[in-house]
């Protein structure tokens, strides 16, 4: 029996394109790398944006075995029923008491289990409390059941990402960086046995500014006016970061960022 767990962390699917790409290329790409768990972040999956059931059942069509969200998450309120009842899709953990849906949970594969926190950065984004406190807690919580636990932070700043990164080192098996949709080059392990990425990227159309066409948010810019966002229609890849965990320690052996077009 493997003592390690092969964790794929997927970027921010962005609207149908994503999710039509994912179900094309992550069966083949999980079989030939031996993938034994994948999260995935769902937050601007659906059409317009937010997330949907229909996006979600898609992402577990593809081969997700947990869904994150992010500042999108609650957009739309058509969405709060099913947050509330799936085991599987999350919601940032330091939103405010009464918000729907649940900000943790586990992934239950039989020999071993993978505890997964959803959390979001409060510079320049929504998150309602310190993220550093909330994680601290269920962390605590987690361990309880399992050595094996995952952090999708879903934030903006940089440096609030890697600060969690290094305030949590040795606390969990990885932390993976979300929002941006753009890949960096520093997945690592770091000296406690905590693998980190700043942010694992984005999974949609390639050209295009963060899977928007580009000439609208050019025009933005340009002029400050503002239409409907629509998704590209150029070629989609995905973009991840495998996390290669002992099973015993819940220790990060090996993080590996990757693309897929």
């Amino acid at each position: 029996m493997a003592q390690t767990v092969k964790i794929l962390c997927i970027g921010d699917v962005v609207r149908k394109p994503g999710c039509d790409f994912l179900m094309s290329a992550l069966p083949k790409y999980k079989a030939e790398n031996n993938i034994d768990v994948v999260i995935v972040n769902g937050e601007n999956s659906a059409n317009g944006d937010g997330m949907l059931k229909s996006s979600c059942e898609c992402l577990f069509a593809a081969g997700a075995d947990f869904i994150t969200g992010g500042d999108h998450t609650l957009r739309r309120r058509e969405f709060y029923d099913y947050l509330d009842t799936s085991l599987s899709v999350i919601r940032p953990a330091n939103y405010g008491d009464g918000t729907p849906g649940r900000g943790f949970g586990i992934i239950d594969k039989g020999a071993y289990k993978v505890g997964v926190i959803n959390l979001l950065g409060t510079t320049w984004t929504d998150g309602f409390a310190s993220p550093f406190n909330a994680a601290d807690k269920i962390i605590e919580q987690l361990k309880k059941e399992t050595n094996i636990v995952i952090i999708d932070f879903h934030a903006e700043a940089t440096s609030e990402k890697k600060a969690l990164g290094y305030f949590l080192d040795g606390k969990v098996s990885a932390v993976f960086g979300t929002h941006t949709h753009v890949q960096t080059s520093d997945a690592q392990v770091m000296s406690g046995g905590t693998g980190y990425i700043t942010d694992v990227g984005m999974t949609g159309p390639e050209d295009s500014v963060l899977g928007i066409k580009k000439e609208i948010i050019i025009r933005k810019f340009c002029t400050g006016f503002t239409t409907m966002f629509e998704p590209a229609d150029t070629p989609c890849f995905f973009q991840g970061c495998v996390f290669t965990v002992d099973r015993a320690s819940g220790k990060c052996l090996n993080a590996e960022s990757v693309t897929v077009r």
